[in-house]
């Protein structure tokens, strides 16, 4: 429970106070209402004793009376019946008492800590202390006790009565007449001689004093000394100025006589008198209900500080005089009147019974004849004789012979079973126990238990339970017994009080928190019962303030359902205690998070919440109000800068850019940064800036935000804001609008709100998006704050006026929500590691630039599908649709081999608009007819003409510069991939302005296309040396040549359409090299191939001159065709040339990075040799297959033109147009221990190619063997130094083949003559040396059996290899 003012003692002192009446003459009466008091009212402040007082016990023990406090009231009589229960203007009392006590602002309060709970909340309850003084003074006088029955009479009469004496007289009958007639059931008397004492009251300004001190002294003769008083008062007269303060002692004790009028006017004045203004903690009353209460200042005006001793006097002499003498002497009777008889039993109870009663039990209520509860005692019974005798006790402080009394009246009652009656004994003797000094004995709780089961099931008196759980409760509690203190008082709840029930409730939680363990959960539960409880009492701020305290235990700890329970209620007590502001953040807290409520209650919440929400802003045109709902999820705000790109005009295709519809994806903006990259570099003589930032068209969550975006003047803004709906009824926004303020230059900062952008919008449990649009007109600082708007629920929003005419009340609300985002946590530093910081979030705060061009793009005739080598011809338009000249048109690509836009010096005479091109070929021709084995045309280009210094390429316009609102078309070419599939190719175009120093030096337009690469044709090639003789392989430019074989086959297999393919041209671009003549056997005129064909090519190549490739100081590349058909594509041209150069430059790019990633030999020598070996070997010749297809699509026969290239880098290595595949890396074990060095491994195959060699002999040759056994036959050996160093060579003529083959078909023969040569060939030199061959007779040999070894010069003998032998020698010897 609450802590309270009173201790338990006081409490229980206070509650049982000697009770005394009052009559007071009319004249007495005026002289009182001088100060707008009655007597008793102006006794109040005045009846608790300041000292000490004493009394001897029957024993003759002296007991001390301290802190004694007198209940003085005015006698008000009544001839109806009590009831059990309190009537109803009693209950309203109880309200008002309770309503007009509320928590002060500022009072203490307690911080409770239990684990991860911090509790703050009051630290007493004065409204409940209130209401529980208040039900114990407005309990009805009972018969089955004593202790609110008045002991004594106060007779009071002015001392300017005529006859004073004769009106005491008249009061004195008028009192013996109330008591003993019969008339009356209240005011109930103790004893049937009660004490009279008898008061002259003397007005200082008014009577003559000596009279009244004549009359005084009468009346000591009439009365005695003990039985009368003389009271002056009055000595202050009105007219005296305001300069002397004097106290006010009554206002405490009077503040609630208010309430006592307001529940005058439901009930009769007297029965209103009859229950209240007895305890001088509360209510007064006063016979004049005219009199005004209101009027606090003019209480006691009258009276002096004297006066006040004197009424303080008065009641001191009453009191010690007269009351306790009186209280004294009846203890010592009735005590005498017992203990007499103590010899004749052992019980005292039963000797009462048989003087006093004679055994004579108790008599039945005639109405409840079997009621136990319906039991009465005769006036004169000892059982009441002996409780009459321990309430007087009580009274006066004497707890241990009160203890004692009760406890045997205790048992003579349930003996008799008068439960009424015992339930009271029990509850005094427990109460007595629990207030004798030293505690001799325990609190018998059970006693209580007993008592208010009793109570509350037998006699049905609600009243007399409460009390007595009152009573135990804070017994209790004092104890330290939270847990039995609040089961008691949950006992006592029940329907038919609910403010009792509140009172109760509340306390219980307070024991709750109070323990030793603080039980938080439960004190949250019971304080939610008693708000329950306050709010059916009508008690809405005690109501709200239970529901406010229990919400510190369940917000924000996953009580989902409870919070919007307590948020309910308290929106809708503070709506009804006029706190709209509060309500609306009540109900805005039901719709901050994921609501549990079914569909049906979360709409009710709805309703409420807008009814109060419209009520709170009505009126109010200043300002508008947050909403909870929808919930915005402002990280996910996204922003766009700039005009949404306009869709396809007829064939024309439109840039793709960048768009709100567009996913955000991290690689792709790393790879759009690094291409922007390279375009600034470009336009920067190689270099970026320092300053330079990425251009970012739309702002999300994970972009960079930590710089002002920078905008344009007269280019749209479109805010992306996305909405989502906790609940699971939909909401209807309408007339949205952004809410924003502007500094402009030099302007000062304004806010303003955007005009209603999106009209209606329905927002149900799924996310929902809204696009609104800023147009800013001035340069300068733009802040996007929030968003305005409309809410109502979507139901509501979507009924109609119905067919009488009146239409259904919709509630619409407007209000708004900030924009507030959140930016990266920081993790640079090491407080920020510590700590949670966060960067800015500058995507709404966008710097408003001055104009800038805006470029749009559009393609024509762009496919979508191209076989895989396809060259086709399109067109791209680029227009200037602002109002600022653009130049510096460059575009990057992540697949720069695609297109080709043509250089100025080779690109041939093309048209100028798509519809003049649909039957030209994309290449430039000459109608040339076919020369089978004739030398192939050549032409010498330099590589500058068509390769980019890197991978951005200029947009060659006219004048370098497209003025505002003008267009131009370029032809584009594009190659199909070389791989087959589906390839996502995007282009970066990047033009600047003509003006310069302005924020934004630079702006870019994204475009991203998907080509479907369909399987085209395969080509492989290989070359070799070719092994002609020397005399006979020299061509017209004097060098040997190089056969190349090139194998083409048709792998189209998904076009259907296309029906053959037809190899129309082959050429070679190399350094070095070139082909020089087509040596095919095939007389076909053209090279036709279809599915799966396969077609095999043969040409002869031959280096370049010297002096031709060094011409110059840049890369000259000699370009030589042979067309197999009846035209020849010049391919040094646009765009066969710059196809082969881009993708070239790719190898280039891979091959160097393959090399940088090589490891480098440790050993010099095989360094040594493989660089040799590849001087040897090396060709660099690179062919480029043209080929034409041939398509039926839709009855109509198409071209498709097209070629591939084949690097041909080594010969004896094969080379393919296909890209190989790419293989996973094989797992290599880790080697912990170190190895010794691998030996060096040689290039043997390579090796073996240093010498050609070959053999000239006759194929036939007759012999005479019957002449001679002996034929001999001249051979001649040539040798040929392939590489470009000295190579020693070792000839050995005694070798001979043992291979099986060779001894089935062949016969043996010996050369004659010397058998081992050692010679030295200088770099490309052909040596020829004589041999003879020995037959011995005749057959079919080999000549081919000698074997050559060579080495490069200064190079060791383990570096001496066998060369590779010619194909068999055959020889035919025949016989003579």
């Amino acid at each position: 429970m609450a802590k309270c003012v009173q201790s338990v003692q006081e409490f229980v002192q206070d509650s049982f106070v000697p009770m005394v009446a009052v009559l007071c003459s009319e004249e007495a009466e005026t002289v009182t209402r001088k100060n707008n008091l009655n007597f008793a009212e102006l006794l109040r402040p005045f009846c608790r004793l300041t000292s000490e007082g004493h009394i001897r016990d029957p024993n003759n023990q002296v007991q001390a009376v301290k802190n004694l406090r007198i209940c003085v009231n005015n006698v008000v009589t009544s001839p109806n019946t009590t009831s059990a229960a309190l009537n109803p203007a009693q209950r309203q009392l109880l309200n008002e008492v309770v309503l007009s006590c509320q928590p002060q602002e500022g009072a203490v309060t307690n911080v409770i800590t239990a684990g991860d709970y911090h509790l703050k909340f009051s630290a007493s309850t004065p409204w409940f202390e209130v209401y529980r003084e208040s039900f114990l003074q407005s309990m009805p006088a009972s018969d089955h006790e004593f202790l609110n029955h008045y002991l004594a009479c106060l007779l009071v009469v002015s001392s300017t009565e005529a006859v004073p004496v004769e009106q005491f007289l008249k009061l004195s009958q008028e009192q013996h007449r109330i008591q003993h007639s019969g008339e009356y059931t209240s005011p109930k008397w103790f004893i049937p001689n009660t004490l009279k004492y008898y008061v002259l009251l003397h007005d200082m300004n008014e009577g003559d004093e000596q009279r009244a001190d004549a009359v005084y002294e009468d009346m000591k003769q009439r009365y005695g000394p003990q039985g009368c008083y003389l009271l002056k008062m009055n000595s202050r007269t009105l007219s005296v100025g305001d300069d002397e303060q004097i106290p006010d002692p009554w206002s405490q004790y009077l503040h609630k006589s208010s309430l006592q009028n307001q529940v005058s006017t439901i009930a009769s004045f007297t029965c209103n008198l009859n229950f209240f203004g007895r305890d001088p903690m509360q209510i007064s009353f006063s016979r004049d209900p005219d009199r005004s209460v209101g009027e606090t200042g003019s209480r006691g005006a009258c009276l002096t500080l004297n006066d006040h001793d004197h009424i303080r006097q008065f009641i001191q002499e009453f009191t010690f005089r007269g009351l306790l003498p009186h209280i004294e002497k009846n203890i010592r009777q009735l005590n005498d009147q017992l203990v007499s008889r103590k010899g004749l039993s052992r019980s005292l109870f039963t000797a009462t019974k048989k003087w006093f009663g004679g055994g004579k039990g108790p008599e039945r209520s005639i109405s409840e004849p079997k009621s136990t509860s319906g039991l009465l005692y005769p006036p004169e019974a000892p059982e009441l004789q002996i409780r009459k005798m321990a309430d007087l006790c009580f009274l006066i402080q004497h707890y241990e012979l009160a203890y004692s009394c009760y406890h045997t009246a205790k048992k003579d009652f349930l003996s008799d079973q008068a439960m009424l009656y015992a339930a009271g004994a029990l509850e005094m003797a427990a109460v007595s126990a629990f207030l004798q000094a030293g505690a001799p004995r325990p609190y018998p709780a059970h006693y209580m238990d007993t008592a208010i089961q009793t109570y509350r099931d037998v006699c049905k008196n609600m009243v007399l339970a409460e009390r007595c759980a009152l009573f135990s409760s804070e017994i209790l509690k004092s104890q330290g017994k939270y847990s039995e203190a609040a089961t008691l008082l949950i006992k006592l709840t029940s329907e038919d009080s609910d403010l009792r029930s509140a009172l109760l409730l509340e306390q219980t939680a307070h024991c709750f928190i109070n323990m030793r363990n603080p039980m938080v959960r439960k004190f949250a539960f019971y304080m939610i019962l008693a708000g329950h409880r306050f709010g059916k009492a009508g008690q809405k701020r005690h109501a709200l303030r239970c529901y406010c305290q229990a919400m510190q235990v369940y917000k924000e700890r996953g009580w989902s359902l409870a919070e919007d329970h307590i948020n309910f209620t308290v929106g809708r007590q503070s709506f009804t205690l006029h706190q709209p502001e509060n309500a609306v953040t009540a109900f805005r807290q039901i719709f901050t998070h994921d609501s549990r409520q079914p569909a049906t209650q979360q709409g009710a919440f709805l309703r409420e919440y807008l009814y109060v929400y419209k009520n709170v802003i009505k009126g109010n045109e200043v300002g508008l109000s947050q909403l909870p709902l929808p919930c915005i999820l402002s990280s996910a705000t996204r922003v766009y800068f700039g005009r949404e790109r306009r869709l396809a005009e007829g064939e024309k295709q439109a840039a793709t850019h960048v768009s709100l519809d567009q996913e955000y994806d991290q690689d792709l903006a790393a790879m759009w940064y690094h291409l922007e990259e390279q375009l600034v570099a470009a336009s920067n003589r190689g270099i970026v800036p320092g300053n330079f930032q990425p251009t970012q068209c739309c702002l999300n969550s994970q972009t960079d935000n930590l710089h002002h975006p920078l905008a344009v003047v007269e280019e749209p803004i479109i805010v992306e804001v996305t909405f989502r709906n906790p609940l699971k009824v939909s909401l209807a926004l309408s007339n949205l609008s952004l809410l924003w303020n502007f500094s402009g230059d030099g302007a000062s900062s304004t806010k303003e709100k955007m005009t209603e952008e999106l009209s209606q919008k329905a927002i149900t449990n799924e996310e929902t998006l809204a696009r609104l649009k800023l147009l800013p007109h001035r340069t300068g600082q733009l802040n996007i704050v929030g968003v305005v708007y409309n809410l109502s629920a979507a139901s509501l929003a979507e009924m109609t006026p119905s067919t009488d005419g009146n239409a259904h009340y919709l509630t619409v609300v407007r209000g708004k929500q900030d924009l507030k985002i959140q930016g990266p946590r920081l993790n640079q530093t090491k407080e920020d590691k510590m700590l949670v910081r966060h960067g800015p979030d500058r995507r709404l705060e966008p710097i408003i630039t001055p104009p800038m061009p805006l470029m749009e793009v559009f393609f024509l005739q762009f496919p979508t599908a191209l076989l895989c080598g396809e060259i086709r011809k399109a067109y791209v338009e680029f227009c200037n649709v602002s109002g600022v000249a653009l130049c510096g048109l460059r575009v990057a690509s992540t697949h720069p081999e695609f297109f080709t836009f043509g250089s100025q010096a080779t690109t041939p005479v093309t048209p100028l608009s798509p519809t003049s091109a649909e039957n030209c070929s994309a290449y430039k021709t000459l109608a040339t007819p076919p020369h089978l084995g004739s030398v192939a045309s050549e032409m010498l280009v330099s590589a500058e003409d068509f390769s980019q210094p890197s991978s951005v390429m200029e947009i060659p316009i006219d004048g370098s510069t497209l003025q505002p609102g003008e267009s131009t078309q370029l032809p584009l070419w594009l190659r199909g991939p070389d791989q087959e599939g589906v390839h996502e190719i995007n282009f970066l175009f990047y033009y600047e302005s003509t003006e310069k120093g302005i924020k934004i030096s630079h702006r870019v337009l994204r475009h991203t296309v998907f080509i479907c690469a369909s399987r085209s044709l395969s080509v492989q090639a290989s070359a070799c040396h070719s092994s002609v003789l020397p005399q006979d392989g020299l061509d017209d430019k004097g060098s040997s040549g190089t056969l190349v074989f090139i194998d083409v086959e048709n792998i189209n297999t998904n076009e259907v359409g296309v029906r053959e393919f037809h190899i129309v041209q082959v050429s070679s671009s190399s350094q070095n090299w070139r082909l020089n003549k087509f040596i095919n056997p095939a007389k076909d005129k053209d090279c036709k191939l279809t599915s799966r064909e396969r077609a095999k090519l043969c040409f002869r190549a031959t280096r370049c001159k010297p002096r031709q490739a060094t011409s110059d100081a840049v890369e000259k590349y000699t370009f030589a065709d042979l067309n197999l058909g009846n035209e020849q594509i010049i391919s040094s041209t646009t765009p066969c040339g710059d196809f082969f150069f881009r993708c070239r430059q790719r190898v280039d790019v891979a091959s160097s990075s393959c090399k940088s990633q090589s490891s480098v030999s440790t050993e010099d020598i095989a360094s040594d040799i493989t660089n040799i070996v590849k001087k040897c070997n090396e060709l660099d010749l690179n062919i480029i297959v043209i080929w034409k297809a041939y398509v039926v699509e839709d009855n109509k026969q198409l071209i498709l033109e097209g070629q591939l290239h084949v690097a041909l880098q080594t010969i004896g290595k094969d080379a393919s147009s296909l890209t190989p595949k790419e293989e996973a890396p094989e797992m290599v074990l880790l080697k912990f221990k170190s190895e010794l060095p691998p030996p060096v491994v040689l290039p043997s195959v390579e090796l073996s190619q240093l010498i050609k060699t070959n053999l000239h002999y006759p194929e036939n040759y007759t012999h005479p063997f019957g002449q001679s056994s002996l034929c001999v036959v001249p051979v001649t050996l040539t040798l040929s130094n392939c590489s470009l160093v000295h190579v020693d060579v070792l000839i050995d003529l005694r070798h001979k083949s043992t291979s099986p083959e060779s001894l089935e078909v062949h016969s043996s023969f010996t050369w004659v003559g010397q058998t081992q040569y050692k010679l030295e060939l200088k770099p490309q030199e052909v040596l020829c040396l004589t041999l003879r061959a020995c037959f011995l007779k005749a057959g079919v040999y080999n000549l081919n059996t000698p074997r050559v070894f060579a080495r490069p010069a200064e190079q060791g003998a383990m570096c001496e290899t066998s060369q590779q032998a010619a194909t068999p020698a055959l020889i035919i010897i025949n016989n003579a």
